[in-house]
Parts: structure tokens; C-alpha cells; sequence
């Protein structure tokens, strides 16, 4: 079981992984949903830590349809990532009717070289997501998907997302759940859906506030929890 936990400066990268956590999400705009963080956060994140550090690829948060601009954009900060030297990235898009963009995600994954991809939760406003997980499996460069199985929190999809693990069985792709998860749930969460990785951000925060720092002993627990 993998615990991946949001980070927004090099001191929650540092408290998330001395307590714990196997993988960061490095964003900044938490109360957005996560854009791109600026470039020196992310060379200063990867020096500091020596989990693998998996960066946000969003340039706003108007919508999941980009411009060619915004795309332009998107390759830059991919180029930029890249040699910086994460281990991931995390994006996605969608057509302005509703599907994942194909051609989109094709021009981005042509920059990603051998960095794990995680497709967003750009997922979550699919109307069929069956549909869009067999599109993400035509991409081996798509590893893994974040989503909390549609636009509810996780804890009020689990038949769906349940689903979703089995559908992406013996794939490339695994199912990475978040999304108002808690460690008062978790374990009967994992049980429930037999995800392989969870995520984690406001819930592991003082006050549960995404815009407070990490809390270590919240998080602690929450890790000790899950790796038993």
C-alpha cells in the first residue's frame, strides 16, 4: 500500500517524508485543485527529499480545455520538470465535450520521457469513466490515475471506484484514490475498494486546512495505519 501526501513548500515535502509518506504530490494553489508550482520550489523539493517527488502539470484552473497556448505552456513546464530531475508528473485534459483530449495528452506525453505520469482528476468530470480508463490504456506512459470516482468524495464511491480496480487489473494503469479520505476511514476504505495507493492532502494538515502546514503526528498515525 502506497500513501502519496500533497506537498506545497520544501517543509512539507521534508515533515511528509520523515513521517512517512512513500511519494509527493508537489503543487501550489491547493485551494484550487493544484497548478504548476514555480521551478525553483520544485529543483529545491527534489533536493531536499529522496522519495520520488511527482509535479503538478496545470496552468490554471479555468477549466481541463486548453488552448494551444496553454499547451505550449504545459510542454515547457514538462521540459523544465524533467530536468530538474522528478520522478513524475501529474496532468490531464478533456474536450470542451467532456472526453478525455487524446490530442492533448499525446503532445504532453511526447516531453515526459521516462517520468511516471498520473492522470488527474480531470478524470472525475468524465461522464463515462469506463470509457475514459480504456482511452488511458492505449498510453503506456499513463501509470496511474487519481481519482475519487466521480465528483463526490471517495468515501461516497466505493462501489465505483471498486469498479475501476478491476477494470484496471492486470493493466498498465493503477487506480490512485483521494479526495476526502481520513484516517478514521482508511483501513475499511482499502478493504472496501482494494486501491493499491491512496492520497492525501488537507487530512494530514493541522485543522484539517489545506492551507496549513503538515501535521506530523497526524500523519505518522495515518502511515503507520496503512503500511501495517
Amino acid at each position: 500500500m502506497l500513501l502519496e501526501v500533497i506537498a506545497t513548500t520544501v517543509d512539507d515535502a521534508i515533515t511528509a517524508e520523515n513521517n512517512g509518506a512513500d511519494r509527493l504530490e508537489l503543487i501550489t494553489a491547493i485551494t484550487e485543485g493544484g497548478l504548476t508550482p514555480g521551478i525553483g520550489l520544485v529543483q529545491q523539493v527534489i533536493k531536499a527529499v529522496n522519495i520520488p517527488v511527482h509535479v503538478m502539470v496545470r496552468p490554471h484552473s479555468r477549466s481541463f480545455v486548453y488552448s494551444e497556448t496553454d499547451v505550449a505552456t504545459m510542454i515547457a513546464e514538462i521540459q523544465a520538470i524533467r530536468s530538474a530531475g522528478a520522478a513524475g508528473v501529474v496532468l490531464g485534459a478533456l474536450t470542451p465535450d467532456g472526453k478525455i483530449d487524446e490530442e492533448t495528452l499525446g503532445a504532453l506525453l511526447a516531453w515526459t520521457g521516462d517520468m511516471q505520469v498520473t492522470y488527474h482528476r480531470a478524470f472525475d468530470e468524465l461522464d463515462d469513466q469506463f470509457e475514459g480508463l480504456r482511452t488511458l490504456m492505449k498510453y503506456p506512459a499513463v501509470t496511474r490515475v487519481l481519482t475519487s470516482g466521480g465528483p463526490q468524495p471517495a468515501p461516497q464511491a466505493i462501489p465505483q471506484i471498486r469498479r475501476l480496480v478491476e477494470e484496471a487489473r492486470g493493466s498498465h494503469l493503477k487506480i490512485l484514490a483521494g479526495n476526502g479520505l481520513t484516517w478514521e476511514i482508511i483501513r475499511d476504505f482499502i478493504d472496501q475498494t482494494g486501491v493499491p495507493e491512496v492520497h492525501f492532502g488537507s487530512a494530514v494538515r493541522y485543522g484539517r486546512s489545506g492551507l496549513k502546514p503538515i501535521d506530523p503526528v497526524e500523519l505518522r498515525s495515518l502511515a503507520d495505519s496503512i503500511h501495517q
